[in-house]
């Protein structure tokens, strides 16, 4: 039998995508507080000195780290899931 669909089961998540020079996939970084690690990267990005950032998430990515010169771009995604 088919599971019927419940719109009160779709949930929303938030993370921050990390575009990394040369890399052709961003890092996905799911967190409590995007808009937070968004405003702090970004601040990051514009600083003159490389400064080597590492997070830990809650999502696939437990821990990473790299180094604020090498962001290439950033991004917030919103996405949906079944929960």
């Amino acid at each position: 039998m088919a599971q019927q669909f419940n719109p009160q089961n779709i949930k929303k998540r938030t993370s921050v995508l990390v575009f990394i020079k040369g890399s052709t996939a961003p890092l996905v970084l799911y967190v409590e507080n995007a808009e937070e690690l968004y405003n702090e990267l970004l601040s990051a990005m514009k600083s003159a000195t490389p400064k080597l950032i590492e997070k830990e998430t809650s999502g696939p990515l437990k821990k990473t780290a790299f180094v604020s010169n090498q962001i290439a771009a950033l991004a917030i995604q919103e996405e949906q899931f079944a929960g």
